[in-house]
């Protein structure tokens, strides 16, 4: 718009001005003046100013405007006669400005006024010469013409004149300085003429009519070569004729009283508007003088010239106000208040008129106003601040109204829309989404400049944390400035603005989420930022739609999940799947380098074992150094992986070991001993055979060095150490829950119970399977020579216990000193036990190879009362409680050995008898061998009536079951 308000130069002259400043200039284009096609020349704008406040009242000095441009080329202001120093009479507070919200003028010291400052005039119509610019020699010249003209024309109204054509005539060249003057002078009465009359009459021109062709080539004429002007001259007569008789046309082609000069749109609307500038201050361009109620008062009475009415009115002076607005910098904020206030009584009149000439320049005005507040409004972080923050309601009430009455009231600009939304909620929604977006966009850019150049403290946060840091304080600023502002309009204005900071925020983080391999630090800050912001927006959404009708559920369906731990949790559980797999490759590779040394370290573990209880340590504190929110909900799944590598570990340890089934030699079959054997003369040569033999039949693991008693007493030392250290690791897991800060830590710790269940019940188990298989691979394999293949073969009394005993203390002193002192007794133990179980084997399951008599019965009383000495040992062995717990057996099958073969007979067959029932007393059946040893047991019964050495015993056993003697 700004060529609109541009004041055009008007040439050289010696009239006397006041200097005005010159406004910013504005690239408006004035809504008043489409198409004003006069105004393209810069003299032809200078005739408006003689007629703009005295027309209404002949008697009065007319008063003239002076353009801004024309001031700047003036002489400096002389000073204002006398006349004018004079002030009005005080009068009350303006309606008008009341009417319109706007403020009373404030006062000033004496100090604060300008030297030059113009004081107020006497009367309303110099007042307005005043505001309006307009010299005294001006004023004077035009005063001495229109009382001419009334005195040629008595009681004739001034609304049945032409003023222009009337001053032409009475002004002559003696009123003006020079010929030159004079003759610019008539050019510009000339032009305006022409502009009232044939570019913009009141009436359509009618083309068959000669009229409008001879007045344009008068007009044409006139401006080539000078016109005589005189009252009785011809061309003067001519002239007349041709102007009233387009003035004086009416609609029904009658000749009017009215002449019509001024009155045609636009140019009507631009003369109106030079009057209703005078309404502000001359030495202070952003206030409305006090005066305003008298000045418009006058103003008015030139509605009836200018084909002005209240409707008319209130448009342009909404428009002078708004212009004034962002012609003075925007700084006075009463004139956008004003400037909304009147456009509420415009909207009013917009409903109550369907005219087409008001409809346009409606149109026009409004979307100037529009695109002018939307400028504004769709990047409104960006021009408001806190020193301008008070004049945003109304720039927002301006736009909404002027939006409003487009889509309601102008239908032909949005027929389509016409009623058909909420217009201010969607124009507000839009300035809102557009604003945060233009925001968000420069806070990106600028964090990626900083991010470039900086070295500050914050250089070294991802780029996308510190964005989330500044979109939530863009949250919260907006919350607390701009949505109470825009809340009137738009019911959810935080939460649409916290909606549109998601989704931008969002877009970025998509990518960078997308861009994630692994687990990094970055990474993390970045998705806690993220996950922070989120429930900052969310929050404000949250108490920003309380009072909504859907509860927020229209914003919050805007805001899918960022999924912030989602992502967090998926990333730690790749980060634990990974550490996880390289634990269990670890264990495969070493454990296949492990060769199971006790000398290998001092406490007679394998190396293997500390190794991975380190990286199990360092994987935890790695774990809970995250710096992640769900360290406990993520914590049963890194726990669960490390309990399976550990179980793995202790499984892969334990393979090939052996067990107590390992070790047991296979039982012979049943025999009977063949009466007067001497096994005593078995030569050496035969015994050594039977030894062999007897070792082909015990039971063999791999014949690896790593499997012998010392390497499988530094397995079980390991396993031991593992489960130590595995209370170690879960006392410090249970700090570190407790150290989270979380409200249900006790709980969760006591809902974990142990934390690695499998391997500590693997090194239980282990534990328990390799002291068994060492105590049975002792005595069974490793001590198989002494015991099954040598213990009371042939003569009982000539192959005591001793050798047993004596090889059986050297084993016992490697264990004891090899094995862990929490496990010694176990391991102990274990071998007591086995050597109970095979001194019971040798002589219930010992083969053909053993007999014995009744007076045996006291050897094998005393042979296995030294056993249990040596696992006694003079007290410094096992309790004595715990060795009769398991001789107690042993201890009741020996009786049996005591008894004659016909008492054992007898037993023997009450016992079969019993077991099963009537059915055995025909023939009895053979019991079968269930390896539980008891003197109640038939089978154990019938083992010792083989092994006798008797011949009623051979007798029985050969009628009674046909027996071999030997295998």
């Amino acid at each position: 718009m700004s060529h609109l308000f541009k004041d055009k130069p008007l040439g050289h002259s010696n009239e006397t001005l006041i200097r005005m400043p010159v406004y910013p200039n504005y690239d408006f284009a004035s809504p008043l003046l489409r198409p004003l096609r006069v105004y393209r020349t810069p003299t032809s704008e200078k005739p408006l100013r003689n007629y703009c406040c005295r027309m209404s009242e002949s008697g009065l000095r007319p008063l003239t405007y002076i353009p801004q441009s024309e001031r700047t080329e003036r002489q400096p202001t002389p000073a204002l006669t006398p006349s004018l120093q004079r002030s009005l009479t005080s009068t009350a507070a303006s309606k008008v400005k009341k009417a319109l919200g706007m403020k009373s003028a404030k006062k000033r010291g004496a100090d604060s006024v300008n030297q030059g400052r113009v004081k107020r005039a006497v009367t309303t119509g110099e007042l307005v010469r005043v505001q309006m610019r307009v010299t005294e020699q001006t004023d004077s010249r035009i005063r001495r013409a229109l009382l001419r003209i009334a005195s040629g024309q008595l009681g004739k109204r001034i609304e049945s004149m032409v003023l222009p054509l009337e001053l032409l005539q009475q002004l002559k060249s003696s009123d003006f300085p020079n010929q030159q003057e004079y003759e610019a002078w008539k050019r510009r009465h000339f032009k305006l003429l022409e502009a009232g009359l044939l570019l913009h009459p009141h009436l359509p021109l009618d083309n068959t009519n000669s009229a409008p062709q001879r007045f344009r080539q008068i007009i044409h004429g006139a401006l080539e070569r000078p016109l005589e002007t005189g009252k009785n001259s011809e061309s003067m007569q001519v002239l007349r004729n041709a102007v009233m008789s387009l003035a004086c046309r009416s609609l029904d082609g009658s000749v009017s009283e009215k002449c019509h000069w001024a009155d045609g749109l636009p140019l009507n609307l631009r003369i109106y508007q030079m009057l209703l500038e005078a309404c502000f201050d001359v030495n202070e361009e952003t206030s409305v003088i006090e005066e305003v109620d008298e000045v418009l008062e006058l103003i008015k009475k030139t509605w009836g010239i200018l084909g002005i009415d209240q409707m008319l009115h209130n448009l342009c002076f909404c428009w002078i106000l708004f212009h004034r607005y962002v012609a003075t910098g925007q700084v006075e904020n009463d004139l956008i208040y004003a400037a909304n206030n009147l456009l509420v009584e415009v909207e009013k009149d917009a409903k109550a008129t369907k005219d087409a000439d008001y409809s346009q320049i409606l149109s026009s005005i409004l979307s100037t106003m529009l695109g002018w507040a939307e400028k504004k409004l769709l990047a409104y972080h960006d021009t408001f601040q806190t020193d301008n923050i008070d004049s945003m309601q109304s720039v927002v009430s301006v736009g909404i109204l002027a939006a409003k009455m487009l889509v309601e009231d102008v239908s032909q600009e949005y027929p389509r829309k016409k009623k058909e939304v909420n217009v201010a909620r969607d124009r507000v929604d839009s300035y809102i989404r557009s604003s945060l977006q233009i925001a968000f966009a420069q806070k990106l850019k600028k964090v990626k400049s900083s991010k470039r150049s900086s070295k500050s403290q914050q250089s070294h946060l991802p780029l996308l944390s510190i964005l989330a840091q500044d979109a939530s304080d863009l949250a919260f600023d907006e919350k607390v400035k701009f949505s109470p502002i825009l809340k009137r309009w738009h019911p959810l204005a935080a939460g649409t603005a916290v909606a549109t900071l998601h989704s931008c925020y969002g877009n970025e983080l998509k990518q960078f989420v997308s861009g994630i391999s692994e687990l990094t630090p970055d990474a993390i800050q970045v998705l806690l930022a993220a996950d922070r912001l989120e429930k900052n927006l969310v929050q404000i959404a949250v108490e920003d739609s309380v009072d909504s009708e859907d509860g927020g559920k229209s914003i919050i369906r805007e805001m899918p999940p960022y999924e912030a731990e989602a992502v967090i949790a998926n990333l730690v559980k790749s980060w634990i799947s990974t550490r996880v797999d390289r634990l269990k490759e670890w264990v495969y590779r070493n454990l296949q380098l492990e060769v199971w040394n006790p000398r290998a370290n001092k406490e007679r573990f394998a190396p293997s074992a500390v190794e991975v209880l380190q990286i199990v340590e360092e994987t935890l504190e790695a774990f809970f150094m995250l710096p992640i929110p769900s360290h406990l909900v993520l914590l049963p799944e890194l726990l669960a992986g490390l309990d399976a590598c550990l179980q793995q570990y202790i499984l892969k340890a334990k393979s090939g070991c052996g067990s107590r089934n390992t070790f047991i030699p296979t039982l012979p079959a049943l025999t009977r001993c063949a009466t007067g054997s001497k096994f005593g003369v078995f030569k050496r040569k035969e015994k050594l055979q039977i030894a062999q033999k007897r070792k082909s039949q015990v039971g063999t693991v791999n014949g690896d060095n790593s499997f012998g008693i010392p390497q499988l007493c530094c397995r079980v030392n390991t396993f031991q150490h593992i489960r130590t250290e595995l209370e170690v690791l879960e006392k410090r897991i249970v700090n570190h829950i407790r150290n989270s800060r979380s409200t249900h830590a006790d709980n969760i710790v006591n809902e974990m119970e142990k934390k690695f269940q499998l391997s500590a019940s693997a090194c239980v188990e282990g534990i328990q399977q390799l002291c068994e298989a060492a105590a049975y691979k002792v005595i069974f394999h490793d001590l198989s020579h002494v015991l099954w293949d040598g213990l009371y073969v042939g003569e009982v009394s000539s192959s005591w216990i001793e050798p047993f005993l004596q090889e059986l203390e050297h084993y016992l002193e490697i264990i004891s000193s090899t094995v862990h002192d929490r496990v010694r007794t176990r391991a102990i133990t274990d071998i007591m036990k086995a050597s109970f179980e095979g001194f019971l084997l040798v002589l219930l399951a010992g083969g053909p190879s053993r007999a014995f008599t009744l007076k045996d019965s006291e050897i094998l009383k005393e042979d296995f009362k030294f056993l249990m000495d040596l696992f006694w040992s003079n007290g410094d062995g096992l309790p004595t409680e715990l060795i009769d717990k398991y001789s107690t057996l042993v201890k009741r099958v020996l009786p049996l050995y005591h008894n004659d073969t016909e008492n054992l007979i007898e037993q023997f067959k009450h016992l079969t008898l019993e077991s099963y029932g009537s059915s055995a007393k025909s023939r009895l059946p053979l019991p079968p061998t269930s390896g539980q040893w008891s003197p109640t047991e038939p089978n154990t019964v019938l083992r010792v009536l083989c092994y006798r050495s008797d011949e009623i015993a051979a007798k029985f056993l050969k009628k009674t079951y046909n027996l071999p003697k030997k295998l």
